[in-house]
């Protein structure tokens, strides 16, 4: 399924949900709707549902003007945070629900069931009432009525958001997996950024109803537009440090730390004194490992581990940092530190917030 959003917005009262935007989903594959709560994620797969009418523009599917058309007469299947199954029907009859609306005949129907709960694992649940299941099996359910619908578009609502950890690991691999066929256009809306790393495909990032970007994940998340894109797609924050270039190329951060520019980032700067330096917390490092890397003396401010993560927060002056370091480093609060990063990892920003220069990198997690 093809859809596109033709200068679609949405207003309640004076309030807009939704800028006007367009954009032409990627069919056949993963768009990834990243934002923080409140950036319209929601209100925009309502719109691309049917469930909503955009106050202006147009939604097409296969070229197909089809705005205003109800939810029941679309080729769509949802799937809300909040679970919901029929409570009266085992997991069998839920599953098999939208294909005896359809009149399926009941020996495809048993086949089809059974294949879809032998791939999302709940094949030992079939004759249970959704109350004798845990929050990941009734979850399991859930998207298995809506999987089996084959449906052209997928929607999915932050999906996983009230599983427990583990659980939420399993399913969106196994979410992969399904979604690697290519039959249906799938959108998953989600508010955390390794998410979206790790589902892939397109990403959108929305931010107060407007769209700030749209393109492949890692194009999305090594090259983020503007100042504000960046922040949507990183966690933990992104480390932002304003800073004044002189004419022999150096870039100063205050009284505090001056940093020498590579060619590339000078060309790429052009007539800009003023820009601000963004450095993902991946990129910091507690040893060298280049030997063009710039040594940033700090102090430890907080040092929190996280499993096999440690968040180290480090300050010089003005300037505030957070590292994302692999494995379990005690660093004590107060103790000098240096931190080590490469000039080629640091993104460039205008005064205005857009993007000047992006590092040729892949992402390659901490």
């Amino acid at each position: 399924m093809l859809l596109a959003l033709e200068d679609v917005s949405k207003k309640a009262g004076a309030e807009d949900h939704i800028y006007p935007l367009s954009l032409t989903l990627v069919p056949g594959t993963i768009n990834v709707l990243l934002g923080t709560t409140k950036a319209g994620k929601t209100s925009l797969m309502r719109l691309m549902a049917g469930l909503d009418r955009p106050t202006a523009g147009r939604v097409l599917v296969d070229g197909r003007d089809v705005t205003g058309v109800p939810v029941r007469e679309r080729d769509l299947a949802m799937v809300y945070q909040q679970f919901i199954n029929y409570p009266s029907f085992t997991v069998y009859d839920n599953i098999a629900s939208p294909l005896r609306i359809k009149r399926v005949p009941e020996n495809e129907i048993r086949k089809r069931v059974n294949d879809m709960a032998e791939r999302l694992h709940i094949t030992p649940y079939l004759q249970r009432m959704p109350s004798e299941l845990s929050g990941g099996q009734q979850q399991r359910t859930a998207m298995a009525r809506a999987l089996i619908k084959d449906a052209g578009l997928l929607l999915l609502d932050e999906p996983l958001v009230n599983l427990d950890y583990k659980l939420r690991e399993e399913l969106r691999k196994e979410l992969s997996e399904l979604f690697s066929e290519g039959r249906t256009t799938v959108v998953y809306a989600t508010t955390e950024p390794l998410e979206a790393l790790q589902l892939g495909g397109q990403t959108l990032l929305l931010h107060e109803g407007r769209l700030l970007q749209h393109g492949s994940t890692l194009e999305v998340f090594n090259a983020p537009s503007s100042i504000q894109a960046a922040r949507t797609f990183s966690d933990p924050p992104i480390n932002l440090m304003q800073a004044t270039i002189d004419a022999g190329g150096l870039a100063h951060l205050g009284s505090e730390l001056s940093l020498r520019l590579t060619a590339d980032q000078m060309q790429s700067i052009a007539q800009h004194k003023d820009v601000t330096f963004g450095l993902r917390a991946h990129s910091l490092r507690l040893v060298p490992r280049h030997q063009d890397d710039i040594a940033i003396e700090a102090e430890v401010e907080l040092s929190e581990i996280s499993g096999s993560e440690t968040f180290v927060h480090v300050h010089r002056g003005h300037i505030s940092m957070v590292a994302q370091l692999p494995g379990v480093h005690d660093l004590k609060i107060g103790t000098p530190c240096s931190m080590y990063c490469r000039p080629a990892d640091l993104l460039l920003f205008a005064a205005d917030g857009a993007l000047l220069f992006a590092p040729d990198q892949t992402y390659k997690g901490a």
